[in-house]
């Protein structure tokens, strides 16, 4: 596909406009939400188990890292002209490909978590409703959220407005009374941190596990980057939004690493239940009544949370993968309130098959969707992050008085953040446990620059 043909394609779609009716209110919370799920309540609880209290220091260093990739988003979002969504910054340093590569990656990203986040959601509310069926309980979830979702924007940023609001209103009151017990304020025993050295120590099984975990933890983290995505339809400004994605990623990483450290000083690490929400087993230690009713409450509330910015994400990227012309141009239209009606229902179809695969087939094509995707978001970064660096040197040749927002130490803690990201897809290689995780997000994305080039072959 030639440049020119690619420019008209783009050109075409640029009447067809989202509107503007987030709050920066909503984009906060959707930004927030992105990041606190299910991974943090109960995905921590196997990390602790496998590396001790140093299970911190393997969050702290994930977390770094991405804040580092949002702090090359935020130079990126105020500096380029236009409203740019996480896809589009390789795009725009790296070329068309990437744009093509990282924009269904992402949509493929966020569609199999659709999916993930039913099955989990399904498996709670039938603990409380046995008679009905999981797979009833779990298509009733993603109906009412996409009816949701095809309401309106605001309808989308209210939920989850009140879902984010729950869940950090709710890290909070866990830290204050953590940290109360651990002060010795409402501890018969009185202060202690003894737990973060006893059993073995800091480190138990040693510092080049803290590391290797890693490679778990940062997918925790990932979804900042969602405030890029919200943006398109935000009162504020890009600029506005990029400030905003990289101060909440910060205070993220300081709720996740004071929430834990608590929960290491109170819970013997060698005594936390792999699959087991820490925050619930924490709460029963210190004998705060109906801890693990509240924590699964909360829990459901982060896959609910998850499970509606999944089915946005997905539909406004395939709304801006068809702006781009790499998804059909039908796609790129919105109903009267606004909202890309097709992209939603079309983004949502694939999470639907990807739930009836799981129900279907769970062990086979749903057990390849979800491995597919566990490297996907490390990939995307690590585009994102070759992307920086080419429109750096670009805007530094040519426009440096657009780099309002400057990514500290250039070029070097970006190369150090790509080398991270590269080192942790280098431990998933060589880890019986993670392989399949790694071959099989390449073989998609491999599968996606074939569907590139066929359809440029097919435009030349």
């Amino acid at each position: 596909m030639t440049d020119t043909k690619q420019i008209d394609i783009a050109a075409a779609g640029e009447d067809v406009q989202l509107g503007k009716s987030l709050e920066n209110r909503h984009v906060t919370m959707i930004t927030l939400g992105g990041i606190i799920g299910a991974g943090l309540f109960v995905g921590s609880s196997t990390t602790i188990s496998q590396v001790g209290p140093a299970a911190v220091v393997s969050f702290a260093i994930a977390g770094l890292a991405v804040m580092l990739v949002m702090r090359m988003i935020s130079e990126m979002a105020s500096s380029l002209d236009g409203v740019q969504a996480f896809p589009d910054f390789a795009r725009a340093g790296l070329g068309h490909w990437a744009g093509f590569l990282s924009g269904w990656l992402y949509w493929y990203f966020w569609a199999v978590v659709v999916a993930v986040e039913a099955v989990i959601g399904a498996k709670i509310i039938a603990e409380w409703y046995p008679q009905f069926a999981e797979w009833q309980i779990g298509v009733a979830l993603m109906l009412v959220l996409t009816a949701v979702n095809l309401l309106s924007t605001r309808a989308y940023g209210e939920f989850e407005f009140w879902f984010s609001l729950i869940k950090v209103g709710a890290i909070l009151v866990f830290i204050a009374i953590a940290g109360a017990w651990v002060l010795g304020l409402t501890n018969p025993a009185g202060a202690s941190v003894a737990n973060w050295t006893q059993h073995g120590g800091f480190a138990p099984n040693g510092w080049g596990l803290v590391l290797a975990a890693v490679a778990s933890t940062i997918f925790t983290m990932c979804g900042a980057e969602i405030a890029t995505i919200a943006a398109a339809e935000s009162k504020e400004g890009p600029k506005a939004i990029a400030r905003l994605s990289l101060s909440v990623s910060a205070r993220i990483l300081v709720f996740y690493v004071i929430s834990l450290s608590l929960i290491v000083a109170v819970l013997p690490w060698n005594g936390v239940v792999p699959g087991y929400s820490p925050f619930a087993a924490t709460l029963e230690a210190i004998n705060f009544p109906g801890g693990k009713f509240i924590m699964t409450c909360l829990v459901l509330v982060a896959v609910l949370s998850c499970l509606n910015s999944s089915l946005y994400i997905t539909s406004r990227t395939l709304f801006g993968l068809a702006k781009h012309g790499d998804a059909p141009q039908w796609l790129v239209a919105v109903n009267k309130r606004k909202v890309p009606a097709r992209a939603i229902l079309i983004a949502s179809l694939f999470s639907y098959v990807a739930y009836a695969a799981e129900r279907l087939s769970p062990n086979t094509v749903f057990s390849f969707l979800v491995n597919s995707s566990g490297a996907t978001m490390l990939l995307l970064y690590i585009l994102c992050a070759t992307a920086q660096i080419r429109i750096r040197r670009r805007l530094e040749a040519t426009s440096p008085e657009k780099l309002q927002i400057r990514m500290w130490l250039f070029p070097w803690l970006t190369l150090a953040t790509i080398a991270v990201m590269a080192a942790v897809l280098v431990f998933m290689a060589i880890s019986p446990a993670r392989q399949i995780e790694l071959f099989t997000s390449l073989l998609v994305a491999g599968l996606f620059l074939l569907g590139f080039m066929a359809m440029k072959k097919a435009r030349e």
